[in-house]
């Protein structure tokens, strides 16, 4: 029983050496400070500042007025009185038009027939055509929600002039014939960064803590190269011990980091940030403790330190399209949503997009929570058996060379 205490002091004792000393080798290393802390700073900043303003406004639209007639001029009127659409100049004919929209200086063309007042005159249906440039979909998005407001109340004005034609009160025919209202459950603005920007933080803190993880790995394998296969940096321990001495270094340097990145960022720049501050970062732990076994895992490919750029930087985009944020998941072949399952930030993104924007309780995550505790088992396994089998292999032929 002695025995057993001692031993377990011993680990501990060993724990803690571990752990000193790759918060040593962290600090005293300008890459991974940068991947760290930097840009974890940075990032958010920029990314927020470059989304704003949120919404696309005043977008400058040309008008082919065939029509020429009162009900063409007030149609084109409630279109420039928009928040999103501007109407820029008229155009003669369509030629004219395209002109224009090929020089950047519309982004849009709204044609009006000849025979536009004269249906409505006759109680038939108007039809006008809209041109989009499709170069960014946020200005397409921004025209048609726009045309579609328009077009209701266009819709209603004719409704009541015909009423009061006929000397019926709009009230008696029980109001507008359907109701519209929107409501933006967690992007009340509609802004692309209240959208957007919840998920990217979260990917900012995966990337940036893997980048750290694997350019410290390499700068292991570096010093063995150059010390016949001994790192005089390291501490004997097993390899239990080992990637848990990093992890805890690892989480403890997050954890206040998450404060800042998913907690002031949002508060800074306006972003949704409705949920519960303590069931936010009980969901967020384990994926931050999922991340860093999983950059001891994949430190195996990273033999020196520029390396690390390249093994990981390039998954980034890939990332967050496979997170479901730009594109539903369900939507993806199965091969790419696996994929997705075995990355942290996918189910990351998922469980604190709804907490965050949409003020869901941890208790309504328990898919995304319990998939990030199922991945932070499979990632420790592979850590240990990545930790336990590379080191007794690199020293023998490291020793062989000297």
């Amino acid at each position: 029983m002695k025995r057993f205490f001692k031993n377990i002091s011993q680990g501990a004792v060993t724990l803690m050496k571990v752990w000193r000393r790759e918060y040593y080798l962290v600090f005293h290393d300008a890459g991974v400070m940068l991947f760290f802390f930097f840009l974890t700073v940075a990032y958010p900043l920029v990314y927020t500042f470059i989304y704003n303003p949120e919404i696309v406004e005043n977008i400058p639209i040309a008008v082919v007025d065939n029509s020429r007639s009162e009900e063409s001029r007030k149609l084109t009127r409630m279109i420039d009185a928009t928040q999103g659409i501007e109407v820029w100049d008229y155009a003669t004919n369509m030629e004219e038009a395209h002109r224009m929209e090929n020089n950047h200086e519309v982004y849009g063309i709204l044609e009006i027939p000849s025979d536009y007042a004269r249906r409505i005159g006759r109680q038939e249906q108007g039809v006008v055509t809209f041109y989009c440039e499709m170069s960014l979909l946020l200005r397409y998005r921004t025209c048609l929600t726009a045309l579609t407001d328009v077009q209701l109340a266009a819709g209603a004005d004719i409704r009541q002039q015909t009423l009061d034609m006929i000397g019926l009160p709009a009230q008696e025919m029980g109001g507008m014939p359907i109701e519209s209202e929107a409501l933006m459950l967690g992007d009340p603005t509609q802004g692309f960064a209240s959208f957007i920007m919840p998920g990217v933080l979260v990917l900012i803190l995966q990337q940036s803590m893997l980048l750290g993880i694997t350019m410290l790995a390499a700068g292991i394998k570096e010093r063995r190269r150059r010390n016949g296969g001994i790192d005089p940096e390291s501490i004997p321990a097993g390899p239990l011990t080992t990637i848990w001495g990093k992890t805890l270094c690892y989480i403890t340097l997050y954890l206040p980091i998450c404060v800042y990145v998913l907690d002031l960022v949002p508060i800074m720049f306006n972003l949704p940030h409705i949920g519960d501050f303590r069931e936010m970062y009980l969901f967020i732990f384990p994926m931050l403790l999922a991340t860093a076994f999983l950059g001891q895992t994949i430190s195996v490919f990273v033999t020196e330190r520029e390396s690390s750029m390249l093994v990981i930087v390039f998954t980034s985009v890939v990332f967050l399209f496979i997170s479901g944020l730009t594109w539903p998941r369900y939507a993806m072949n199965s091969l790419w949503t696996w994929v997705g399952d075995a990355i942290p930030a996918t189910w990351g993104i998922e469980g604190f997009i709804r907490m965050n924007s949409n003020g869901s309780p941890l208790w309504e995550q328990s898919h995304p929570y319990m998939m990030l505790w199922l991945l932070c088992a499979i990632y420790m396994v592979t850590a240990w058996l990545v930790t336990h089998f590379s080191t007794p292999r690199l020293r023998p032929r490291l020793a062989t060379r000297s």
